[in-house]
């Protein structure tokens, strides 16, 4: 199951992509195959010599996660698009490949340089221009929280909301605005809710015992850890 040891000199493999082991496991039985006719296949036609019945099956079960190369491979097996093995995408790399598109492909159509592309993909940080940030979302296909997400502006956005929901959430509209560009009403209606919400949890722990429920505090942390993933849930349903 081992593949082979990097050779000195040799660039750093990227991360493996999100890999949907289900699928995987589900197009392989709609095509009667067994593990083995897979590592077969890649083998042969891909040239993987390493790939065994004993690999195939530990990405199956997600134990394992085939690489890109393999991923490319797998996907020609199976007769499916890469996409269709893929989770869901977080990082642009992950965004780009669920598209079954190549760098070159994503460089060209936003006006990038190539090179210059690959170590924004590399390092999670893009860096375009307004026209070439739309252009970028058209091509992949981009929610705004994916946007957001894949132009490296999580952590600020996160950093701003729980600001907002301990201190003064009126003073943050305006700063996640910039970063969220939606409608005011819309930002401002979310960020009370979260605030109120928070700030719920924290009065019940003081009146509960504040250290002897550990429980409430512990779910006030985990709160502030999804903040980000409560403003989307309460923006894509605002009546929530």
């Amino acid at each position: 199951m081992r593949r082979p040891p990097a050779q000195p000199n040799q660039p750093p493999v990227p991360p493996s992509p999100p890999f949907n082991a289900p699928a995987a496991r589900r197009l392989r039985a709609a095509l009667n195959m067994g593990p083995e006719h897979v590592a077969y296949g890649m083998r042969v036609s891909y040239g993987l010599p390493y790939v065994t019945p004993d690999l195939v099956v530990a990405w199956e079960r997600g134990v394992a996660s085939p690489s890109n190369p393999e991923l490319t491979a797998l996907a020609g097996v199976l007769w499916c698009s890469p996409g269709e093995l893929l989770g869901r995408p977080r990082s642009l790399r992950e965004h780009r490949m669920t598209r079954g598109l190549a760098p070159e492909d994503v460089a060209r159509a936003v006006g990038h340089d190539l090179h210059a592309y690959l170590r924004m993909e590399e390092s999670d940080d893009w860096r375009g221009t307004e026209r070439q940030s739309s252009a970028l979302a058209d091509l992949l296909g981009l929610s705004l929280a994916d946007f957001v997400t894949v132009t490296g502006r999580d952590t600020k956005l996160g950093d701003l909301l729980r600001s907002a929901v301990t201190t003064r959430w009126q003073a943050y509209v305006r700063p996640v605005g910039k970063l969220v560009p939606l409608d005011r009403r819309l930002l401002e209606d979310a960020l009370q809710e979260l605030h109120r919400e928070y700030q719920g949890q924290m009065v019940a722990t003081l009146s509960w015992g504040g250290a002897e429920h550990g429980g409430s505090s512990a779910s006030g942390r985990e709160f502030m850890d999804r903040i980000v993933d409560h403003f989307w849930t309460r923006i894509s349903d605002p009546g929530r």
